[in-house]
Order: C-alpha cells, then sequence, then structure tokens
C-alpha cells in the first residue's frame, strides 16, 4: 500500500492510497458476496444467485460498488496506523479501481493545525486610561435622586422636572388628523435627556386642557434589488394634549436615603460619593480589562492567520446561532432570518476557534501549567473556606473547567507582562478603534 499526505493548508490535509488488487482482492470478494445477499433474480430465493451468474449479469459493477467500501475502511485504517484525527466528516475527492490490477483514491479531511505560533510577545498595546470625575459623581448622585423621587400634581410645566401626560395623535400639514391615525395615552418625562428638544420646549408653560405640536424625520435604510442601499426619509407630525401634569419631588439627600441606598453601608454624603467612586473605578476596571484582553487575543490572531477548521467553526457557530434565536424567542423577535444570524456571527465563530487553537498552542510553547504545588494552594485555601478536604478540592480542579480556566488567567498575565501596555486618553483610544474597524 502506497501512501502520501498532502497538507493543503494548515488545517486540511489529503491523503493519496494506492492499493495493488493482490492486497484488496480478498477485501473486494467479501464485499461482493455481502451484496449477493441482497440480491434476487427469477427463479432464485434472495441471496442464494450463483456468483458466476451475477458476474455476467452485472458484470465488474459489483466490485466497483465493493471498492468504494474497502476505500472507506483502508482509508481509516491508514489514519489510524498514523496516528491522524480527522475533524468532522472526512470527503472522498477522487477514486480510481481497475479490476485485476489496482485501487487508488483520495480523501481530505480537516484536522487540528499545529500552528508555530510566532509574533505574539514585546507590542505596545493601548488600553483606555478611564479617570473617574466629579461629573460622573454627580450624575449618579441625581440618578439616585431622581428613583427615589415623589410626583406632586402640578396645573403648568414650569421647567423639566416635569411629567406630562398627553394624548398623541399624528396629524397632516392642515393640522388634521391622519384618517386611520388612532390617539395613544403616554407620560413624557422631561427631565429624561432622550426626549425631543422640541417636545420640551414646546411643552413649557402648558396647562392640562393645553396642546402642542412637535414633528421628527424617521430614517431608515433599505436593501434593493441590486444589493444598493436606498435611503428612506418620512416625516413625521404629532398634536400632544396635555390631560396630566406631575412635579417631580427631589428628596433631599439625607442619611435616610444614603442608608437606603448603600444598605446601610454609608450614612453620610462623603461616604456615599466615595462609594460611588469605587464603583465607577470598579466598572472601569473591568472595563479596561476588556479592552486588553480583545486587544491582545487579536493581536496574537492578527500574527498568525491561519484558515480556521471549518468543522470546528461550523459547530461554534451552530451553537451561537441556538443561543440568538433562544433569545430573540423570548424578546417575541420573528423577523431576523437563520442564514441572517450565520452571516453575523460567523466571523465571531472564526476568530473564536483561531484564538482557541493560538491560546494552547501558546500554552503549550511557554509550558504554562498548573504544578501540583500551586493546585495544592489554592485547594488548602478553598477547603478552609468549604469545608471540603484538600484532596477533592485537588481532584475538583483537575476534572473540572476550573483548572483551565486558571491556565488561561496566567496565559493573559504572560502576554501582559511580555508586551508593552500604554494607557491612552479615552476619546483617542475609541476614536482609534473606529478607524481600525
Amino acid at each position: 500500500m502506497e501512501v502520501k499526505i498532502n497538507d493543503l493548508s494548515a488545517s486540511e490535509q489529503e491523503i493519496e492510497v494506492i492499493l495493488s488488487y493482490d492486497e484488496i482482492s480478498a477485501d473486494i470478494e467479501k464485499e461482493v458476496r455481502n451484496q449477493t445477499k441482497k440480491i434476487e433474480l427469477p427463479g432464485f430465493r434472495k441471496g442464494k444467485v450463483p456468483l458466476h451468474i451475477l458476474k455476467k449479469r452485472f458484470g465488474d459493477a459489483l466490485e466497483y460498488e465493493a471498492s468504494e467500501k474497502v476505500a472507506n475502511d483502508r482509508f481509516w485504517d491508514a489514519i489510524k496506523e498514523r496516528d491522524i484525527n480527522p475533524l468532522g466528516q472526512p470527503v472522498l475527492s477522487d477514486i480510481k479501481f481497475e479490476p485485476g490490477s489496482e485501487l487508488s483514491f483520495k480523501v481530505k479531511y480537516e484536522v487540528m493545525p499545529l500552528i508555530e505560533v510566532k509574533n505574539y510577545t514585546g507590542h505596545e498595546i493601548e488600553i483606555p486610561d478611564f479617570k473617574v470625575s466629579d461629573e460622573e459623581i454627580e450624575r449618579e448622585i441625581d440618578y439616585i435622586r431622581r428613583t427615589n423621587a415623589t410626583h406632586v400634581p402640578a396645573y403648568i410645566v414650569e421647567d423639566t422636572d416635569t411629567i406630562i401626560e398627553v394624548k398623541l395623535i399624528r396629524i397632516d400639514e392642515n393640522g388634521e388628523p391622519f384618517a386611520d391615525a388612532k390617539p395613544e395615552t403616554l407620560d413624557i418625562d422631561l427631565s429624561n435627556k432622550n426626549v425631543q428638544q422640541e417636545i420640551v420646549d414646546n411643552a413649557m408653560n402648558k396647562k392640562v386642557g393645553d396642546s402642542f405640536t412637535f414633528s421628527f424625520t424617521d430614517e431608515r435604510t433599505l436593501k434593493n434589488k441590486d444589493g444598493s442601499d436606498e435611503i428612506i426619509k418620512e416625516n413625521f407630525t404629532y398634536s400632544a394634549a396635555i390631560s396630566g401634569i406631575k412635579r417631580i419631588a427631589l428628596p433631599a439627600l439625607d442619611e435616610e436615603l444614603i442608608k437606603k441606598v448603600t444598605k446601610d453601608k454609608e450614612t453620610t454624603e462623603t461616604g456615599l460619593r466615595k462609594q460611588i467612586r469605587k464603583e465607577i473605578e470598579h466598572y472601569y476596571q473591568h472595563k479596561t480589562d476588556e479592552f486588553l484582553k480583545g486587544n491582545l487575543v487579536s493581536l496574537v490572531i492578527k500574527n498568525n492567520e491561519f484558515v480556521p477548521p471549518a468543522a470546528l467553526v461550523k459547530n461554534l457557530l451552530e451553537d451561537m446561532v441556538k443561543k440568538e434565536e433562544d433569545r430573540l424567542k423570548q424578546q417575541r423577535i420573528h423577523s431576523i432570518k437563520r442564514q441572517d444570524l450565520e452571516n453575523y456571527l460567523r466571523p465571531q465563530a472564526e476568530m473564536e476557534v483561531k484564538w482557541f487553537i493560538l491560546r494552547d498552542a501558546i500554552i503549550t510553547k511557554e509550558n504554562l501549567r498548573l504544578s501540583d504545588e500551586v493546585l495544592n494552594e489554592l485547594a488548602a485555601k478553598d477547603a478552609e473556606k468549604t469545608g471540603i478536604a484538600v484532596e477533592k478540592m485537588v481532584q475538583y480542579y483537575k476534572t473540572s473547567d476550573y483548572g483551565s480556566r486558571i491556565i488561561q488567567q496566567k496565559l493573559f498575565s504572560f502576554l501582559e507582562e511580555n508586551n508593552k501596555i500604554k494607557k491612552v486618553d479615552p476619546e483617542k483610544f475609541q476614536n482609534r478603534n473606529a478607524e481600525n474597524q
């Protein structure tokens, strides 16, 4: 048996096999006999047709059919001998059979690529240098007061600390309601920054029973049959009749409110402001860590590009699409097609598969592993907290994904230590990221 393995890409191979007829004749004959058990001809019972009659009737067709089964068996024998583990379903790309002479075939299959990972250290990585401003703390204080505010009936709209109940109806350019327009009642919080400024301006100094109008333009993009984009603009004008006015009465930032929002951890305004600052700093640190990890992953992938195994991408993409479909189903969104989800999520699936392979390559190359000593130290700490025996904790670490998570943390620590991390102005960072995308 002659065997040749060709690398088509980092993750795809093709095996070529040539077998002499002497090497496969017994297998061909065995497979032909198996086929004859299923054949019926007039005058003979099923499976009892003499072989010479079948050969006269079907010629070499039975051997040709048997050769595919033999090729499949010999393919698996060949890759097993060479310790090759295909991903997904191998594909028979070519087969040639000459009865009495030889059988040759080619099979394409995917494997986990062996990447000689490189160029993942010594780079400058930018991350945003977030700083908590006094304005942010003031906004949080304002949010706390507003979420604990009371609403007092009022007669006139005097400022933005007001909620108005209005009956809306769409009107035409002459101020008349559209024929099919239906009035809608809703509350508008004029203190909300997302409320259109024209609504705020036109509602000022209005009383219960007064009306005002406002307009806006809806702009959306539609795809034409030729693939081009068409921008559709539509103007809307509404009449709003005020049926109720409520003043937003903000509470004092006293001890009672502070204890309520901090769950009795703080009692003074100074303490509250310190807590708010600490929480925002914690949020920014988490956000910065995510940016750093994302940039490190992008760096490794960019400097080690390869085609990921389609089988792994397909499996991951299927899981991602299923989760997204479930999420959309819960939100009662049924207008998004599965193909659109696949197209949208495929780049992310490909990136994740690439990182999975490159991550393990770096871990192996840098010998980032959990020693028994480290595992025992971790287990001792957790055993003290949980009361579970150290030996059981160690066993849990080894059989769960906990150990894998710790190694991944070591990987990111290694990458962070071996690259220069540069903090930059958040606005510059955002603009640069937008340009790169």
